[in-house]
């Protein structure tokens, strides 16, 4: 595969690099991007965060960092290991998997924030090293896929095979699309709505591939989205609960995350917030409850975000801030199951549309 080629290529040079100091008689040291708050720009051209010029060492020479640079190391001959033998890893496995080479983490975190490093000093995502969270995102369509993963090469799958949806992993991100009906994705953000788009046939209705999220989406899913829309031209459409909560996990769809500024692939920019929003609240008299300071808190920090300055952004966030009022999804169902289905979706997709 193309990816994973190009990630073993670049594991190898920065092994080269280290080699040759040591030959040479140096400590050996790798740069890599700065992802200090400092160093993380909002570019307008991109939509979405970056780093700027700024770069850090980890040097063999420095007693304060020969920690950090061997987790590094040891972390991109892990990875190689993984590429040279078609196998994944969990961010969890790799957690315990360093304690068999004796490779000090002292939590979970700490083991991420070196494998966000090595994204960092390969320019790539971890996910074309073969490491990956836990999923939980699902996918459901008329769009049919063939395999590339070791030993499922060339099989294909029709994503409506399994009424609870397929989950979206390893395989199905790297797996190229054969064929589909659809002319729209539609993404939310709640599995029980997912369900329900299902029962109601959302997909064969309104020519849609669906997506559920299950909260904030993963980077798979979120990559996912963006090669459905790049490779298949599908515009997509995003709903989420009315809350600020939900207006970021949209946003992060869109435009990605600070905490992702070193990656480029993640985002899909003509991707469309279509609700629930805020204003909806009031037209479809949606049973609601008080936002809480948290979520307040929560909306002032998005009105000073560049990201939400476009007014679809900023009339919601106002709307938010002056009913005080948040909603979910499954509100819908005050008018029956089937009402955000038969009126709701479709007057969305033509206002939106």
């Amino acid at each position: 595969m193309k990816k994973s080629s190009e990630a073993n290529k670049r594991i190898e040079e920065v092994g080269k690099r280290i080699l040759n100091d040591i030959r040479s008689g140096r400590f050996p040291e790798l740069r890599l991007p700065d992802r200090s708050v400092n160093n993380i720009i909002y570019s307008p051209e991109l939509k979405q965060y970056v780093l700027g010029e700024r770069s850090i060492a980890r040097s063999a020479r420095n007693i304060n960092q020969i920690r950090a640079f061997t987790q590094l190391v040891w972390l991109g001959y892990f990875a190689k290991q993984l590429l040279n033998e078609g196998k994944t890893s969990t961010l969890r496995d790799v957690y315990y998997s360093a304690q068999a080479f004796n490779i000090d983490f002292k939590d979970q975190p700490e083991s991420d924030e070196i494998i966000t490093e090595l994204e960092s000093l390969l320019n790539m995502p971890r996910e074309d090293f073969n490491i990956y969270p836990e999923e939980r995102s699902a996918i459901f369509g008329d769009l049919e896929v063939r395999y590339n993963v070791k030993g499922y090469e060339g099989r294909t799958l029709n994503l409506t095979s399994h009424p609870d949806g397929v989950m979206i992993g390893p395989a199905l991100t790297t797996a190229d699309f054969v064929r589909t009906s659809a002319d729209k994705l539609i993404v939310v953000e709640k599995g029980a709505l997912f369900t329900r788009f299902i029962e109601e046939r959302v997909h064969e209705r309104f020519k849609a591939v669906l997506i559920s999220t299950t909260g904030q989406a993963p980077r798979s899913t979120r990559y996912l989205i963006r090669r459905l829309n790049r490779e298949l031209g599908l515009p997509v459409y995003i709903f989420t609960d009315a809350d600020p909560w939900g207006m970021h996990i949209a946003m992060v769809i869109i435009s990605g995350s600070a905490n992702a500024a070193h990656i480029r692939e993640l985002t899909t920019p003509d991707a469309i917030w279509a609700g629930v929003w805020a204003t909806d609240i009031k037209r479809y008299r949606l049973p609601s409850d008080p936002l809480d300071e948290v979520d307040i808190k929560r909306l002032h920090e998005l009105k000073d975000d560049p990201r939400y300055t476009e007014s679809l952004w900023k009339v919601e966030i106002d709307e938010f801030l002056r009913r005080k009022r948040k909603s979910e999804q499954e509100a819908f169902a005050k008018y029956g199951l089937t009402y955000i289905v038969e009126k709701y979706l479709p007057e969305k997709l033509r206002e939106v549309g």
